[in-house]
């Protein structure tokens, strides 16, 4: 029996212009700024994408194939933990849509492909919203924010 999927899609609006968008995505000196990661491949259909932490370490967090890309609106690709690089189960699938507004973009990722419940499932749930809106926040301003942040707890 296989595993439900399950797909996450995450919308927001940025002031930039479609090419800063992407290259956000792309350009690793840009990711490690807002991510904390760098996301390093040749950018073409079929090559190799590593997600690799921006530390002294420079751990590879995340692999994947560039499934398509038309610049500067779309990017396709997939997406597994290095750990699990040679289970082709443990791939799902991350598509970023970037729509050009007035004065701003629409940012839309999708990701699919996802086996529901499990720790990919949940941690991407919860990653993707502080990096997208530390994209923004960067992308907007200049300034990131701290993606690594814990949640307070109240009193």
């Amino acid at each position: 029996m296989n595993p439900t999927p399950s797909t996450f899609v995450y919308t927001t609006f940025i002031r930039s212009t479609r090419e800063k968008v992407f290259d956000a995505i792309v350009r690793p000196e840009v990711a490690r700024r807002y991510w904390g990661h760098e996301n390093v491949s040749a950018w073409t259909p079929g090559a190799d994408w590593q997600h690799i932490r921006a530390d002294d370490a420079r751990t590879l967090q995340l692999v994947g194939k560039v499934v398509e890309i038309s610049r500067p609106s779309t990017l396709v690709m997939t997406w597994a933990n290095a750990s699990q690089k040679d289970d082709p189960a443990a791939f799902s699938r991350v598509r970023f849509d970037i729509v050009e507004y007035e004065g701003m973009v629409r940012l839309t990722v999708t990701h699919d492909e996802l086996q529901a419940g499990s720790g990919m499932d949940q941690g991407i749930r919860k990653g993707w919203p502080i990096v997208l809106s530390s994209m923004k926040s960067y992308l907007e301003t200049g300034d990131a924010i701290d993606i690594f942040a814990k949640p307070l707890v109240s009193a």
